[in-house]
């Protein structure tokens, strides 16, 4: 059986220091497109990723579920979108365990828990955790689905990802694929993931308080827009097939 066409998406903004050798780690026998999608970082961050061996796909309009978007949008040959951070906290290493699950046929979405897994010292600050349990606790109640975090680091199939009814533009777009996911019942799974500290430059939301204060707004905001829609609004995946990646 041939394995599903993988492409990664890496959401990116000033990473110069880090997305070189996030790039190079991805492993090749096991991805078929790495897709680099730039907000309009004005440090070398492009010029390091073409280096590497990635697609670059440069934004004039910022914001974090924009550029996913747009990568997803591009990889249009491929099965799975893997999506990880570009600072070097994630590990790109671990990119089959997320995508198995899924290329198997057991699984629509897989998602990775830094809270379960190994964290490098400094790596996630008390209140990102708190966090991640608390919406987790609220989806469970809203959806009955299980999540202890809101980790950037996650793989979805292709096709159920575009047909999900994303609308978040910014830091809120991780919880709204949670919570339409968990809405359309999809076959979801989480495992736990190493995490380790940025490899370099500032964190656009824990880096700052004003950061950390608009990213709580809009993934609150997301929370309460996305669970007081009508549970008809998106449309529901059809259940997959394992014959797409035969």
């Amino acid at each position: 059986m041939a394995r599903p066409r993988i492409a990664v998406v890496i959401p990116t903004l000033n990473e110069e220091e880090a997305i070189g050798n996030v790039v190079a780690a991805v492993p090749r026998e096991a991805v078929d497109e790495v897709i680099v999608v730039d907000s309009g970082s004005t440090d070398r961050t492009v010029e390091h990723a073409r280096a590497a061996g990635a697609r670059v796909l440069s934004l004039h309009e910022r914001g974090y579920g924009r550029a996913c978007r747009a990568g997803a949008e591009a990889a249009q040959d491929c099965d799975v979108i893997v999506f990880l951070d570009g600072d070097g906290s994630d590990c790109p290493e671990l990119i089959p365990q997320l995508v198995t699950p899924i290329a198997e046929g057991h699984y629509d979405f897989v998602i990775g828990s830094r809270a379960r897994g190994n964290r490098e010292s400094g790596s996630m600050a008390a209140h990102q955790l708190l966090a991640g349990r608390i919406i987790g606790a609220a989806l469970r109640w809203l959806y009955g689905v299980r999540y202890t975090d809101m980790c950037p680091f996650r793989a979805i199939r292709r096709d159920v990802l575009m047909s999900l009814g994303m609308r978040e533009q910014t830091y809120g777009w991780n919880l709204e694929m949670q919570m339409r996911a968990a809405r359309a019942g999809l076959r979801i799974l989480e495992v736990p993931v190493a995490h380790r500290r940025r490899a370099g430059g500032e964190s656009k939301v824990s880096g700052s308080l004003s950061g950390t204060l608009r990213a709580s707004a809009r993934i609150v905001a997301t929370l309460l827009r996305v669970a007081a829609e009508p549970r008809g609004h998106a449309t529901s995946p059809s259940p997959p097939s394992r014959r797409q990646f035969r």
